[in-house]
């Protein structure tokens, strides 16, 4: 089995503590905010992309600027005109109705107990962001080069280092092309996501190249997101959910770079405002809803907002999402960036891998917190702690 060769850049158990209390705490303090001055004004911008893909920098820099707008305000922003066509978005959402009308007994042959990857068919009682009772199914899988239009560069390792197939699919006989919608719509947004990645060099005021290396191989973990409709609809916000049955997830920051969101017309994804109130995201069809999150707000020192965000399903439909949460290769060890310091300004965050503190965030999610792997002795055995 091969295994990746970075050397360990911080102690199993500080980057266990550092990466957990630092994300509870940031989630806490945003919870308790009760800033209601701030609110005036609040958007979540649309930002069309078709200038992006200008040859011209000064254009694609008109993209970026709003991009950093969005970044440093409400940490949330649309993107319409994106290159993916309407068909291969309205495919994967009907392959999220295909997968969660599998049959229990097919579905359970997926769970994600048998990944030590957290892949597989998620049930709503097996994690939770928040600490609640969800009421969710989800589907889970990550990078593969098979799925890579780029064909990869043959680098890509697991969290645990290893190089080891880790997604686990229906098999074909009973979701007949299945795998194919989906790695279509995989290549697709991993394209988009590099292209994005572009912008936020240019909104970093770094060269637009700055990432590239970075997400050769990179960690992009997909969900497909089933959300019941609740016995008892509840039509309008309400600034504390009594029913279990409608919180899909709690409420949660995202852990990597920045989050690609697609939904069915059901509303459920919303938005914590800095006044504590919750903003309810309008659906746009065939847009994309962004979200900067933890990993590139602690690369930013703070610059970018992490918004925290929950999924309450308050209407008489089932919802359906599909969530790419993109982040750089694994391997990856992350500092803040320059062009994110004020002279003599310090980090306020420590170096640290990409992936060893995505495994970290992903084993607090478990029920136990223990993780899928178990501890973080599997990161320090595989040298890339």
């Amino acid at each position: 089995m091969a295994t990746a060769t970075v050397q360990p850049i911080t102690d199993g158990s500080v980057t266990k503590h550092e990466a957990r209390s630092t994300a509870h705490g940031y989630l806490q303090s945003r919870l308790a905010a009760k800033d209601t001055t701030s609110d005036t004004g609040f958007t979540i911008p649309v930002i069309d992309l078709t200038p992006s893909f200008s040859e011209s920098l000064e254009d694609r820099k008109s993209v970026a600027a709003q991009i950093r707008e969005a970044c440093t305000t409400s940490g949330f922003f649309y993107v319409t005109h994106h290159g993916i066509p309407s068909s291969i978005l309205q495919s994967i959402l009907q392959q999220a109705e295909r997968f969660f009308k599998l049959p229990l007994a097919s579905k359970q042959d997926l769970h994600i107990k048998t990944s030590k990857y957290g892949y597989g068919w998620e049930p709503s009682e097996y994690t939770s962001l928040a600490g609640d009772l969800e009421s969710k199914e989800g589907f889970n899988f990550g990078y593969e080069e098979g799925l890579d239009k780029s064909g990869g560069d043959g680098k890509y390792r697991n969290l645990d280092g290893s190089d080891d197939k880790a997604n686990i699919w229906p098999k074909e006989e009973e979701l007949p092309g299945f795998y194919e919608h989906v790695g279509e719509y995989y290549g697709a947004v991993l394209n988009l996501s590099r292209h994005m990645f572009r912008l936020f060099a240019l909104s970093l005021d770094l060269p637009e190249d700055h990432f590239d290396a970075m997400v050769t191989h990179p960690g992009g973990i997909a969900r497909l997101l089933y959300y019941p409709p609740p016995k008892h609809p509840q039509l309008t916000v309400s600034e504390s959910v009594q029913e279990k049955e409608h919180i899909g997830l709690g409420a949660h920051s995202d852990y990597e770079c920045f989050t690609l969101l697609l939904s069915s017309t059901t509303p459920g994804l919303e938005i914590l405002r800095p006044s504590g109130h919750w903003h309810i995201a309008t659906h746009i069809a065939d847009a994309f809803i962004v979200n900067v999150a933890d990993f590139m707000m602690r690369w930013t020192n703070g610059v970018y907002k992490s918004t925290v965000h929950r999924v309450v399903n308050r209407s008489r439909r089932i919802r359906y999402s599909v969530p790419f949460f993109f982040s750089v290769n694994y391997e990856q060890v992350i500092e803040t960036l320059p062009t994110c310091l004020d002279e003599g300004e310090k980090p306020r965050y420590p170096p640290i891998g990409a992936g060893e503190y995505i495994l970290e965030r992903l084993n607090a999610t478990t029920k136990d917190g223990a993780g899928f792997y178990g501890n973080a002795e599997v990161f320090e055995r595989e040298g890339m702690s």
